[in-house]
């Protein structure tokens, strides 16, 4: 079992940054695994944001946050992070962490393991 926990969600002006951190923890983790970002506005669908492979730190992105938000991870901690910035009002939403083993799996939005998310609200 893994287990992931946000923070660093909250109320942020457009133009503003944040930055989402997951810290991963559960004795089945490893460098094995790839974690990413996904996100949820009220009334759509949750979207893939941003992945990364814990062992080679390859990272991929959707097109609406490319340039704007940067995937990082830290090894020593278990936690990656979602450093957000140049954000618009259309980015506010509930960020879920999220981990599997399979790349493609994670990105098409049906990992294995989920956090239980974090509310990001842009104001304009």
């Amino acid at each position: 079992q893994v287990q992931l926990v946000e923070s660093g969600g909250g109320l942020v002006q457009a133009g503003g940054s944040l930055r989402l951190s997951c810290a991963a923890s559960g004795r089945t983790f490893s460098s094995s695994y790839k974690m990413g970002w996904f996100r949820q506005a009220p009334g759509k669908e949750r979207e893939f944001v941003a992945a990364i492979r814990w062992a080679n730190r390859n990272t991929y992105y959707a097109n609406s946050v490319k340039g704007r938000f940067t995937i990082s991870r830290d090894t020593a901690k278990n936690t990656v992070y979602l450093q957000m910035n140049s954000l618009k009002p259309e980015d506010t939403a509930v960020y879920y962490c999220a981990a599997d083993f399979d790349l493609d799996r994670l990105r098409t939005g049906a990992p294995d393991y989920w956090g239980q998310g974090t509310q990001v609200t842009v104001s304009s």
